[in-house]
């Protein structure tokens, strides 16, 4: 599962609408800092009013039959390819076994029809775990169970973004995140997530947004983008916010149609300039319509940065291919 997650989208971020709407029990930790975007920190001299501070969400201990679980509601609807439950810093206060559930519905904590995707399994503490699921149904909550109690550090949701485009005519962002935009490739993302690229809204600092190593020899940065669907780009957004001192000096796009992602890799012959090289300026959005070439519709594209340096956010404005 760990070589596989970087492709797919993280469902259980809250700036795509994801929440956690219940828990049977919170008491040591609060139920929405299991799906905190920043990694879990510990702060060894750090309580509150109910005992030991801890960075995750965490039950007290159960002194009758049962057990604890929280449910989350997914901001867009997807499909899931896998887990991390990650107990960092929980050691003797960590649940031994968990199991996971989803479920599509319309209510904020469903009581009825839940579908097992993760079976009783063993956990271990201060521990990563990712656990793989096989289900191609479109889900919309997650059911976290813990057996019999403890803390959670994280719990990170890998999947794919289903948008239902019936009855789009017009414009849309083929490349946005909640309209199942991703990106499946790149060069190099040192200083900042390829995965910003495609997020809601324009980037909150330096750090929101897709920022490569200084390269010291031959060559440019790249990454690859799957659209959401297939269409027909009209018009492109490159934003450089708060990228000052170290955006590219240029970009330039191509596209191709493909059968599949696995298709869809750098040197492949099929890929077509969809932008010739433009120059870029700092810490700004810059728009481009009619220096686009007309390639008809396609369903990946290649965004190249020369020589290296950060963006902030792609737009990709196009009309889905029926």
């Amino acid at each position: 599962m760990t070589n596989k997650v970087h492709k797919w989208v993280q469902l259980e971020r809250p700036r795509l609408g994801t929440r956690v709407t219940y828990a049977t029990d919170e008491f040591f930790g609060a139920k929405e800092r299991l799906i905190d975007p920043a990694d879990p920190v510990f702060i060894d001299d750090k309580y509150d009013d109910h005992g030991k501070w801890m960075d995750g969400w965490e039950s007290r201990r159960k002194r009758e039959p049962g057990h604890d679980y929280c449910v989350i509601r997914l901001g867009v609807p997807g499909v899931i390819h896998g887990f991390d439950v990650d107990t960092s810093y929980f050691t003797g206060n960590y649940p031994p076994q968990a199991s996971i559930e989803a479920c599509v519905s319309k209510e904020d904590a469903p009581e009825d029809g839940w579908v097992e995707l993760i079976p009783k399994t063993d956990l271990a503490g201060d521990s990563h775990h990712f656990l793989d699921a096989r289900n191609d149904t479109i889900f919309t909550h997650v059911r976290l169970h813990i057996y019999p109690d403890g803390g959670v550090a994280r719990l990170r949701v890998f999947g794919e973004v289903k948008a239902d485009f019936t009855g789009v005519d017009g414009y849309v962002d083929l490349a946005a995140v909640e309209h199942g935009g991703r990106p499946i490739a790149c060069s190099d993302e040192h200083y900042g997530s390829v995965h910003n690229l495609t997020a809601p809204g324009r980037g909150v600092n330096m750090g929101d947004g897709w920022e490569t190593a200084r390269r010291r020899g031959p060559g440019n940065d790249w990454v690859i983008i799957a659209l959401g669907e297939a269409g027909v780009i009209e018009r492109a957004e490159i934003d450089t916010a708060h990228f000052k001192g170290n955006y590219p000096d240029r970009v330039s796009l191509e596209a191709a149609m493909f059968d599949s992602d696995d298709d869809a890799g750098i040197d492949s012959p099929k890929w077509q300039t969809l932008l010739p090289v433009a120059k870029l300026k700092m810490d700004q959005q810059h728009y481009f319509d009619d220096s686009l070439e007309e390639i008809g519709p396609v369903s990946h594209v290649r965004m190249s940065i020369y020589p290296d340096g950060g963006v902030s956010r792609i737009r990709l404005f196009g009309r889905v291919h029926g």
